[in-house]
């Protein structure tokens, strides 16, 4: 179940306090790391102040949805990337390591960086739901948008012949403007990140 407004609020104040005070990502008190990239490193500084924007895709290699979607990540990614926006691809499922990932981002030509999210703090700090789902970021750490990354899919195996939203692209576009992202959720469709158990339960 995703986390209602107000609880995913003091989550996201009580992270972002521990994120500008220490490295967010890194550091838990037996020496371990929470999040990674695929070398299993621990990652720190996401989302860095040297960038306007940050993307994080939420996503697993056995969600269709998502597969789907590739194509469009790989569009957005080329289009806004050279205008001071970074793009994460975050795998949530702990079972998919770091082979089986490098294979998916191949198979699909994702040009995104990628890092995995095994015991789901980057899906606690934005109230991410969904695969595919969208979280944006500005430099200084505030969350403006969490939802999907357009309306091709009205239901699960239900979808448009062509999309009539790009809420993503017009996310960062009022982002990059300087303006104010009206609705800050929209409703993705995919597969249910709560049907996965992060690492510590």
């Amino acid at each position: 179940m995703c986390p209602d407004e107000k609880t995913r609020r003091i989550v996201i104040k009580i992270m972002m306090v521990a994120y500008l005070m220490v490295p967010l990502l890194v550091g838990c008190d037996d020496g371990t790391s929470v999040v990674y990239d695929l070398d299993g490193h621990g990652v720190a500084s996401v989302p860095s102040g040297e960038v306007a924007v940050t993307v994080f895709l939420f996503t697993r290699t056995d969600c269709p949805i998502s597969n789907r979607y590739a194509p469009t990540v790989a569009r957005i990614h080329e289009e806004f990337a050279e205008r001071g926006v970074d793009f994460y691809l975050v795998y949530v499922d702990p079972d998919d390591d770091a082979v089986s990932i490098r294979r998916h981002v191949d198979e699909y030509s994702y040009p995104c960086d990628v890092l995995r999210d095994p015991y789901h703090a980057l899906v606690r700090l934005t109230g991410a739901c969904i695969t595919p789902e969208a979280a944006v970021m500005t430099a200084d750490g505030d969350l403006v948008y969490c939802g999907r990354i357009d309306n091709w899919y009205e239901a699960f195996g239900k979808a448009r012949p062509a999309p009539t939203e790009h809420n993503l692209i017009d996310v960062l576009e009022a982002t990059l403007a300087g303006n104010a992202v009206e609705t800050k959720r929209v409703k993705a469709v995919g597969c249910f990140i709560a049907d996965l158990t992060p690492r510590g339960r």
